[in-house]
């Protein structure tokens, strides 16, 4: 059984750093597809950013140059630091993976059909 374990949601200010990590296991192939979606209240999930076991890299616009998605593969763990938060970041942030490494970049994209996502984290940016 597939599970993902996300830790480091919290609040901050504006401005502010907060670090979220994923572990992976149940899988043999951890590093297929491993990333991280959002959702705000009312609002669809979109995807933040992804990374394929090739160590290829997505970002969604919005986080690019904020953010940034890093593998430890020896624990199947996955992080993502986000900088420079601002409130329009706050969000629920879903770690998800899929084994389909093809089909990374796509997923990200659209925001839905990862084959696995995690509870969530909740991160909160105050003005």
């Amino acid at each position: 059984q597939v599970h993902l374990v996300e830790s480091g949601g919290g609040s901050v200010e504006s401005g502010g750093s907060l670090r979220l990590s994923c572990t992976v296991s149940g899988v043999s192939n951890s590093d297929a597809c491993v990333g991280w979606l959002r959702q705000a209240p009312g609002t669809d999930r979109e995807g933040v950013a992804a990374v394929k076991a090739t160590g290829y890299i997505t970002y969604a616009d919005s986080v690019k140059g904020r953010f940034t998605i890093s593998r430890d593969s020896a624990n199947s763990t996955v992080y993502l630091q986000m900088n420079s938060l601002q409130p329009e970041d706050t969000a629920m942030y879903y770690c998800v993976f899929d084994p389909r490494e093809d089909m990374c970049t796509f997923l990200l994209h659209v925001g839905v059909g990862f084959r696995h996502v995690g509870q969530g984290a909740l991160v909160t940016v105050s003005p």
